[in-house]
């Protein structure tokens, strides 16, 4: 094959390491953005924060009055500037040297004072699950080492909804450690009586394998004298069918029970927990820091940038003076990749903050009614209307609305909540979806217990209310927000 040159012309669309930068952090949340930040301020010599160097320089002037302090008390009180060489008898070691503990063991002031501070070494600690807890009071049961091993089995197979994901058969062949349990084959029977044993732990209903058995559970740990435990420990038991179809009219007819004894037997029964594994899961919440905050002045809403997201940031002007144009060494190759490196992530930060105030400034332009008048006035907005407004690309929104938060009078919003699609009014408008989901909201909240609305009546009042929805987009929308049907909202009256 002959090697031949050949000259073409062409395009090609290459993203430049700062594009590249500048995309980045655009697409990062505020905590994300912070964790970036400091990493950019660790690792580039040149940048620094702008509040931290104003901060060491106010810090400087102090220590140099601190010291001057220091060099006059010595020479007013010397006594006073070294050690007794033996303390007081009745005096603790915190009353003259500083403990790092929180708790502290010194008296009067200095341990009031050690009790008030947080310890820091317990901020760290790992989240506590149910399995945790179980095992901790499995600890404090007085068990056989047979039977401990069948606790242990039983733990492992229970969820973090406190419910057991096991069968009893499936455990008894699991269960097969010759030095623990013996010779012996552990038998179903012995299984059923250690998991009784745990049922009794805490929280209430944990181990059941169901739901009734949960709420029996639970119901049979409340005292004996509770109003309407009976009625209501007998419904689960024995009508559970009718309870799970909440089928009122059976429900009457085989308890033979007064109206008003069944109503309160049934908020009895609804006031359990179904998921007692819940309440004792650790879960740390997860904080949302707004990246801007809208606020009313002067009868307009204004925008502005969140100032504890946005920090300031410089080049480091000691640094900075010491780089020399001409001179081509390591070091001072070092400062000028680095300072241009700080230049370019400055620069990227505050397009970064102006793209998103741009954005959030149109959202809250456009979606004016929302934060005058509600949900439900909410109008139907996609990205397209704001791209073209603000003469950016979709991507470029799409980023700025992804995990960004705004910080209204309302609550706290994702930018994404106010974008939706819409449905056709009969006037030839559209209405939102968000504003569809508060008015379905608006009418189970307003609804007769005992005759709730179904989907094809809230479809109707819609209709006439002047929206055009079908009733299966009701029954999406309302199973979207976690509404039950109507044949589960009924209630006695």
């Amino acid at each position: 094959m002959k090697q031949t040159i050949q000259l073409r012309l062409g395009q090609q669309l290459t993203m430049t390491p700062q594009l590249q930068q500048a995309i980045k952090l655009l697409q990062l949340s505020t905590l994300d953005l912070q964790r970036e930040i400091q990493e950019a301020l660790e690792s580039n010599l040149m940048l620094e924060s702008a509040d931290e160097a104003e901060a060491e320089v106010d810090a400087g002037d102090e220590a140099n009055r601190h010291a001057q302090d220091a060099q006059v008390d010595s020479e007013v009180r010397p006594e006073q500037a070294s050690m007794p060489e033996e303390l007081p008898v009745d005096s603790y070691w915190s009353d003259t040297y500083d403990s790092y503990t929180a708790g502290g063991t010194g008296a009067g002031s200095g341990a009031s004072e050690g009790a008030a501070e947080l310890d820091t070494l317990a901020q760290h600690s790992r989240p506590q699950t149910l399995h945790d807890h179980l095992e901790w009071q499995l600890n404090l049961s007085r068990l056989q080492p047979r039977d401990r091993v069948i606790a242990e089995a039983l733990l492992d197979a229970i969820d973090a909804n406190g419910y057991l994901r096991s069968d009893i058969d499936e455990l008894v062949e699991a269960i097969a450690d010759p030095d623990a349990i013996g010779d012996e084959a552990v038998e179903p029977d012995e299984v059923e009586a250690v998991l009784h044993r745990i049922q009794a732990f805490d929280p209430p209903g944990v181990g059941a394998r169901n739901l009734r058995e949960c709420l029996s559970l639970q119901l049979r740990y409340l005292p004996t004298d509770q109003p309407y435990r009976g009625e209501a420990l007998a419904i689960c038991e024995h009508h559970f069918a009718a309870l799970s179809r909440n089928d009122l009219d059976e429900l009457r007819r085989h308890t033979k029970l007064a109206p008003e004894l069944l109503r309160e037997a049934l908020a009895l029964i609804r006031s359990m927990h179904p998921r007692p594994g819940s309440l004792v899961a650790d879960i740390r919440p997860e904080y949302v820091i707004p990246d801007v905050v809208v606020q009313k002045r002067n009868g307009s809403w204004t925008v502005e940038l969140n100032p504890e997201t946005t920090p300031r940031l410089r080049v480091n002007p000691g640094y900075l003076k010491l780089i020399r144009r001409a001179d081509d060494g390591p070091d001072n190759s070092c400062l000028k990749t680095h300072l241009q490196e700080a230049r370019w992530f400055i620069k990227s930060l505050a397009s970064r903050n102006d793209t998103v105030l741009r954005v959030a400034t149109k959202i809250v332009e456009l979606q004016q009614n929302f934060f005058d008048y509600g949900e439900e006035a909410m109008r139907p907005l996609v990205l397209r209307d704001v791209a073209d407004s603000l003469e950016l690309h979709e991507s470029t929104v799409s980023r700025v609305t992804t995990q960004k938060y705004m910080h209204t009078p309302r609550g706290t919003f994702e930018f994404k909540y106010f974008f939706s699609s819409h449905v056709n009014t009969a006037s030839g408008g559209e209405c939102s979806s968000t504003a569809i989901r508060a008015f379905i909201r608006k009418l189970v909240a307003a609804e007769t217990p005992s005759k709730p609305l179904s989907d094809n009546k809230i479809a109707g009042i819609l209709t006439e209310q002047g929206i055009n929805v079908a009733r299966r987009t009701v029954a999406k929308y309302r199973e979207a927000m976690g509404i039950p049907p109507s044949n589960e909202r009924k209630r006695l009256a």
